[in-house]
């Protein structure tokens, strides 16, 4: 039976994570600014740093590289010399005709 193998590894799943947690946080902390439309340190100035750190923590998460082995099966094979068949040479394309009307 062969295991499956997932796009990702358990790290890169783990940044995933990581990563929705913060931009999930960084929604909610803009969300909680008491000041007038949101101009407040929370709305400015910490959501959106974090944000950024999630949506550059998701970024990494794609693009490193899994720590899991890659899950590959050994075969052996032998070769064989096959003699009965032979090569066909290649024969010319037919030509297309043009009618006119």
């Amino acid at each position: 039976m062969a295991a499956t193998k997932f796009a990702f590894g358990r790290r890169n799943y783990r940044l995933m994570l990581l990563g929705v947690a913060l931009l999930a946080a960084g929604f909610i902390t803009m969300t909680l600014d008491t000041a007038d439309y949101g101009e407040g340190f929370l709305g400015i100035t910490l959501g959106p740093l974090l944000l950024v750190a999630g949506f550059v923590v998701e970024f990494f998460a794609i693009m490193a590289k899994s720590g899991d082995e890659p899950v590959a099966e050994t075969t052996t094979t032998t070769a064989t010399t096959v003699d009965q068949f032979q090569p066909v040479p290649p024969t010319a394309a037919p030509r297309p005709t043009y009618k006119r009307s």
